[in-house]
């Protein structure tokens, strides 16, 4: 079982309240690889810019990683992993890196939110990961592609 802060339990209990249809399985997590990046792209999901993420493959090939699956709950945190909102995926989508198409760039909202912008910086971003793992950065590696919505402030 994993321990999350008050203020993740308090919030997904608050917002179980008002759905209680809805499964009692969720996840807490941030964006990015340090706390300024959880802050920055976590304000930019609860301004409604950014709605959709993308993370390798090999994270739930091999990596261990639970595989999202469209209508999970995410509790997002920011840097201080409190909790920030609730967001439910709508849609999971698995494709090489270098055919992610520009709509998807967009809908990921950072930067000008062009396709350059976005190969630039997940380049970056992948490569990285993969130095971390021992393995080569490819064009064609897989990329889990998640589209959301913020259920809940």
């Amino acid at each position: 079982m994993t321990i999350y802060k008050d203020s993740v339990n308090e919030m997904w209990q608050k917002y179980r309240a008002e759905n209680p249809m809805i499964s009692n399985r969720f996840e807490a997590w941030a964006f990015g690889d340090s706390s300024k990046m959880a802050n920055e792209l976590g304000a930019l999901v609860m301004d409604g810019i950014k709605t959709g993420t993308s993370s390798l493959f090999y994270w739930y090939d091999q990596g261990g990683e639970t595989m999202p699956s469209v209508g999970s709950h995410v509790v997002l945190l920011d840097g201080e992993e409190e909790a920030m909102g609730i967001i439910k995926l709508i849609s999971v989508t698995i494709m090489p890196f270098n055919e992610v198409p520009k709509t998807f760039a967009y809908l990921e909202g950072e930067g000008d939110r062009t396709l350059e912008y976005w190969r630039k910086v997940h380049t970056s971003f992948f490569t990285n990961e993969c130095v971390e793992l021992g393995i080569p950065f490819e064009e064609d590696a897989l990329v889990v592609c998640e589209e959301f919505e913020v259920v809940y402030k």
